[in-house]
């Protein structure tokens, strides 16, 4: 097996050799990985989180994907602009997230600085840098979508 090649899983569905690893990723792999994400509030969510993942496994962020939605208020942007230094604190300490001080501060930052925005001006942000999807026909059968892109020499992990 190459590194770039899906694998059928215990389903027998093709994923990337990554995803089967564990329950957790093979529920993400087949319901979020590779989808386009919209909306403010949603993007924000996944730019923390992946600020949170560095130096960390997906897998890590992942699991732990509840805690920090119910730490941060569901990633609504005006509700954690509005934290204070006592939720800051309790961040600080909620063992259901990394306590990380930097990264929950870039958090709140990121908040403060989005809550002042037009709704939509993140979405568009973040998507001006997509590439166009008319330069591309949309897949009918998955010998259309190759195991390797010029790009991408293998399947790339999350």
């Amino acid at each position: 097996m190459s590194a770039g090649t899906a694998v059928a899983g215990p389903d027998g569905r093709p994923r990337c050799p990554w995803a089967l690893s564990t329950a957790d990723y093979v529920a993400y792999h087949d319901e979020e990985w590779g989808r386009p994400v919209h909306g403010d509030d949603a993007l924000y969510e996944r730019l923390s989180l992946e600020a949170f993942q560095s130096g960390l496994s997906w897998i890590t962020i992942l699991r732990r994907r509840p805690g920090f939605r119910a730490a941060f208020a569901g990633f609504e942007i005006a509700k954690v602009a509005a934290f204070t230094d006592e939720d800051r604190e309790r961040l600080l300490a909620d063992p259901g997230i990394i306590r990380n001080r930097a990264k929950i501060d870039a958090t709140l930052a990121n908040a403060r600085v989005l809550a002042d925005w037009a709704p939509g001006d993140l979405d568009a942000l973040v998507w001006s840098h997509a590439p166009d999807p008319a330069g591309r026909p949309a897949p009918r059968t998955l010998a259309d979508v190759p195991a390797v892109t010029p790009s991408r020499r293998r399947c790339p992990r999350p």
